[in-house]
């Protein structure tokens, strides 16, 4: 049975992304847009808590279950939440067209319940040598989240 999922995502930016995910084999398509962001790349990642209490912040660390490194979508060693950047146009609204083999809507390692954050610059996919590469993806300040639920339809 397939399974869906829906985050509403606010703050300085806004938007919805829709998550579908066939059976717990198959890769979870990711599409919706993103309003408010300037021209360029942002970091699109899976925090670890549906907790938006204290804004963005408390969402905490990217989602990363197996303890890995900071990672490009397409890296073997990478957090489970690293979905890599979304391209913003800059006037208007910033699509969100992924797919993604690694994060799941079924077992112990879903992603609902957890956030989604977009940042306010590119994430570097772990390779850019900055001290918060490896972690982060040096992705800069939280601009809009929200978190995963699961959709009615």
């Amino acid at each position: 049975m397939p399974a869906k999922a829906v985050c509403v995502i606010n703050g300085d930016a806004k938007g919805t992304v829709f998550f579908e995910q066939q059976d717990a084999n198959s890769p979870v398509k990711v599409t919706g847009e993103v309003l408010g962001l300037s021209k360029g790349q942002h970091g699109f990642h899976v925090h670890e808590f549906g907790d938006n209490t204290n804004g963005c912040t408390s969402a905490g660390p990217h989602f990363n279950p197996a303890g890995k490194e900071h990672g490009a979508p397409t890296d073997e060693n990478r957090h489970l939440g690293d979905l890599g950047n979304i391209e913003a146009p800059g006037n208007g609204p910033t699509k969100v067209e992924i797919t993604d083999s690694q994060i799941t809507l079924f077992g112990p390692n879903s992603i609902v319940g957890r956030t989604i954050v977009v940042h306010a610059d590119p994430d570097d996919l772990g390779k850019g040598g900055h001290e918060l590469s490896k972690s982060t993806g040096n992705a800069g300040a939280r601009l809009g989240c929200g978190v995963i639920g699961i959709s009615k339809s």
